[in-house]
């Protein structure tokens, strides 16, 4: 007989949800390395054994906080495409970009995790996941542009105002940024007018 899924348990869920909520909390006033274990669990309103039960460091909480957080970042970045078989980013709407509305929903987390000392940790993970499923999953046949440095790129410009838009706290809407967004990928420009010589004949 074929063994039937188990529903997670109830108790766990709770538990590592109260953890994780206690080390935002903590992270919220003081750097993930001055935290330990201890406050962690009186944070919680648990004991040790509860946490170890869950987790064997407290880095592997954090990164229980993070990889969740990132899931759902991923979620929100496939949301434009993946019901399409072919995705036509010219004729993406702006209302499809979910990404900037993930991040204003976990706003206090963003903020929170950018204003600590594991930003470097988080940067890089959120930066290898999106790079990694773009590659995997968009495909730019027509050209001869590298993949894997069009990745690079196109991700870095969009971590880039993600990371922006937090840091300013959040000072445009969602919508405003999902527009914006699209007009920077249209966007084309030929030329640029400069204004170095204007400077030099003022200086003159």
């Amino acid at each position: 007989m074929k063994e039937i899924n188990k529903k997670p348990d109830r108790r766990i869920l709770r538990s590592k949800s109260a953890l994780r909520e206690a080390l935002l909390g903590l992270m919220s006033q003081k750097p993930f390395t001055s935290i330990s274990i201890t406050e962690i669990v009186e944070q919680a309103n648990y004991n040790r054994g509860t946490f170890y039960s869950n987790y064997e460091s407290k880095e592997a909480l954090l990164d229980d906080v993070i990889s969740e957080l990132i899931g759902r970042l991923l979620q929100s970045y496939r949301a434009p495409y993946e019901s399409a078989e072919v995705f036509r980013i010219s004729e993406m709407a702006a209302n499809s970009v979910m990404i900037f509305q993930h991040v204003f929903e976990n706003a206090k987390i963003y903020a929170i995790l950018m204003k600590s000392d594991v930003l470097p940790v988080l940067r890089e993970k959120m930066f290898i996941a999106l790079k990694q499923i773009s590659q995997e999953e968009l495909v730019h046949p027509e050209h001869d542009i590298d993949q894997e440095l069009l990745a690079i790129y196109s991700i870095h410009a969009l971590l880039g105002l993600v990371f922006y838009w937090v840091e300013s706290g959040f000072k445009h809407p969602t919508s405003y940024m999902q527009e914006q967004l699209i007009k920077l990928i249209r966007w084309r420009p030929s030329d640029a007018r400069t204004v170095v010589v204007k400077r030099a004949e003022d200086l003159r």
